[in-house]
């Protein structure tokens, strides 16, 4: 007995019409118009049948390829087979950079001192599934990108200093890591956020299939 539409969650329902999206765009189904503004609505709409009418008059099924690249570009970056137990970056009177495919440990020691640190988690392969980021920053900034399927959890305690996390719900719930900030800001900030916004994101990865659907053809 199948469920009812509107009773199923979501953003389940969401994901769902969300690839249905892309996969007809790829096909040819939808002019880049029709495909970003059917796409807002579907990730902004708090109304399950009108996020599900998105996609009800396409014609194209995802293909079992399809999903397979999804999971491919979407899915964080994982190597268990690594030991990288932990990292010590320090950033004093000048700034340090993480970034690429750099192999994360499940501790990072992040001291800041009249400085500043970027960690770009964007590409990078992550070794457990849950990271501690001890950080100290005094006088100075932590900016912290991450990649779209990543939680965070920050429990810094800061004085006279900001804490900002603006980064959007996980989109596709399969196994991703979690990021768990700790320690002390003083006179600072840390900023987590992720480097391309959702949309853009999905945009991109869109016309990559509507490229490769267009080279099969």
């Amino acid at each position: 007995m199948s469920v009812p539409l509107q009773d199923q969650p979501i953003e389940q329902v969401r994901e769902q019409v969300i690839d249905k999206l892309i996969y007809n765009y790829g096909q040819g189904a939808l002019s880049l118009d029709a495909f970003e503004r059917r796409l807002d609505i579907a990730m902004e709409s708090k109304d399950v049948i009108e996020i599900s009418a998105q996609a009800q008059d396409l014609p194209h099924q995802i293909s079992e390829q399809y999903q397979q690249s999804r999971n491919s570009a979407f899915d964080v970056a994982y190597d268990t087979q690594r030991q990288a137990e932990s990292e010590t970056i320090l950033s004093v009177l000048g700034g340090t950079n993480r970034s690429g495919a750099w192999v994360v440990p499940s501790e990072i020691r992040c001291v800041t001192i009249l400085g500043g640190s970027d960690l770009d988690f964007s590409q990078a392969v992550f070794t457990s599934q849950e990271v501690t980021i001890k950080v100290f920053c005094l006088f100075g900034g932590d900016n912290i990108y991450v990649p779209e399927n990543v939680n965070v959890v920050s429990r810094a305690f800061c004085i006279l200093g900001g804490n900002n996390i603006d980064i959007p719900p996980v989109i596709h719930r399969r196994q991703v890591p979690t990021l768990i900030i700790e320690g002390l800001v003083l006179f600072g900030g840390i900023d987590v956020k992720i480097k391309r916004s959702i949309k853009q994101r999905l945009v991109s990865f869109a016309r990559q299939m509507k490229q490769m659907l267009n080279a099969e053809k």
